[in-house]
């Protein structure tokens, strides 16, 4: 016998709150049979770790996948990746000096003599939880047909060069380049068409250089804290994603201008012009860059801001014998983030939680804590041959690769994987809306 639609009305108006609920959990259980990363459609092997990205089957769906999916989100969103220890890793390092052409001169630690090994052969644990080490093939998946882009200075290219390392794995870029400018390199992973691009902003701000020797024979610059660097901030808005960090060049003599007027300096030792702390300055410069991003209207990426990683020098400033000999990390209870470092940290967060407030997307890629445990991940004297005349003779600013930073790309992986949960969630939760209205 057939129904009629209007036979049928009582019992749907009868049951609704029900039909409503079988159609959202159907709708559950179907994203979850295909074993897929949430809405970016990943496979589910791709959120194994890299002790077992040697298999890469695909297991037929368990009756209880999403019970351990949701056990593993939970688990996710209770655990502070930044906070921990480090701990042995002797399966590192993945990639060697030999085996990745990234490798800047002055991080080729190993090239240049470094005696000891062990410094590679750390990893990140966080309290609570497991940070799993970087899989180059996950993240390849994840950022398939999107881009990234490097925003600071030469630590920023400290980073990607490790991250290109890590890569190496799986696939090498062919350079893309606009330019032949070194400070504005754009690489290409064809078999993904992925982008990574570096853009040199050390001050993130407008800037030049006053006087090349300055009060410290490093440079006198001026930078204008109001005014976008229009070198990176015309040319990030179609990126999907951003990693923005400044610091170091901040400890350098500055003479601020803000309207095109000296506001006043940091070491500048001019006449008549007022010295400022040194988070004058970087705040100003946080405030302009974030507000530049904020202002493109047709950028729909995420910005992750990482934070200051300190430098190590013991026995003396850089510029007065200091060094960084260690060979094994700290312990969180060995050491203490202090002094002009801590006041760097803080003006980052507070800057950070005013952009995040202005509508596009923002969030926190904090390896402040990491970093600062690790005296031993420096070049130290093995940046360079040993009579080389460089500035910076011995580096306790930069990183050896392979070593600690490396880390900093099992951060912003699982951060990418706590985006996808996101961005699944609040389709979930939009889908429930419209069912219920």
């Amino acid at each position: 016998m057939k129904l009629h639609a209007m036979e049928l009305l009582p019992f749907a108006k009868n049951h609704k709150p029900k039909i409503v609920l079988q159609i959202t959990l159907t709708l559950i259980v179907l994203a979850i049979i295909p074993l897929c990363y949430p809405l970016l459609g990943y496979p589910l092997y791709l959120l194994k770790s890299s002790s077992d990205s040697s298999d890469h089957s695909i297991s037929s769906p368990s009756t209880d996948s999403r019970e351990a999916l949701v056990r593993a989100l939970e688990s996710e969103k209770i655990c502070d990746i930044f906070s921990g220890e480090w701990v042995p890793n002797p399966e590192a390092p993945y990639y060697t000096n030999t085996t990745c052409w990234a490798i800047h001169e002055h991080q080729n630690c190993m090239k240049y003599g470094r005696p000891d090994t062990e410094f590679m052969k750390w990893r990140w644990k966080p309290d609570g939880c497991d940070l799993p080490i970087f899989n180059p093939a996950q993240f390849l998946e994840i950022v398939r047909g999107k881009s990234l882009a490097f925003v600071g200075d030469s630590v920023a290219r400290n980073q990607m060069q490790s991250l290109i390392c890590l890569l190496s794995r799986v696939e090498y870029p062919v350079d893309v380049s606009y330019t032949p400018d070194e400070r504005f390199k754009r690489w290409k992973y064809t078999n993904y068409n992925f982008t990574l691009a570096i853009f040199w902003t050390p001050h993130l701000v407008k800037a030049k250089e006053a006087d090349s020797n300055g009060p410290t024979h490093t440079g006198l610059f001026n930078l204008y804290l109001d005014e976008f660097d229009e070198e990176w901030t015309t040319q990030i808005e179609d990126f999907d994603y951003i990693i923005i960090s400044a610091g170091h060049w901040f400890f350098r003599p500055m003479v601020f201008y803000e309207n095109n007027q000296v506001v006043g300096c940091r070491y500048c030792l001019l006449d008549n012009v007022t010295d400022l702390p040194m988070s004058y300055g970087y705040r100003k410069a946080f405030r302009t860059a974030f507000k530049a991003i904020n202002s493109l209207e047709n950028f729909k990426g995420i910005t992750f801001m990482r934070t200051f990683a300190p430098s190590h020098f013991e026995n003396g400033l850089w510029n007065e014998g200091g060094n960084c000999a260690r060979t094994r990390p700290f312990r969180s209870n060995e050491t203490a983030l202090e002094g002009v470092d801590f006041e760097l940290y803080m003006t980052q967060l507070e800057e950070f939680k005013i952009a995040e407030k202005q509508g596009k997307k923002f969030r926190l890629l904090d390896t402040t804590q990491a970093t600062l445990l690790r005296p031993d991940g420096h070049p130290s004297r093995y940046g360079h041959l040993p009579n080389e005349n460089v500035t910076l003779y011995n580096d306790c600013v930069h990183w050896c690769l392979p070593g600690p930073i490396d880390t900093w790309s099992d951060f912003f992986l699982e951060m990418l994987k706590m985006e996808g949960i996101t961005s699944y969630e609040e389709k979930l939760y939009s889908t429930d809306r419209k069912l219920k209205v």
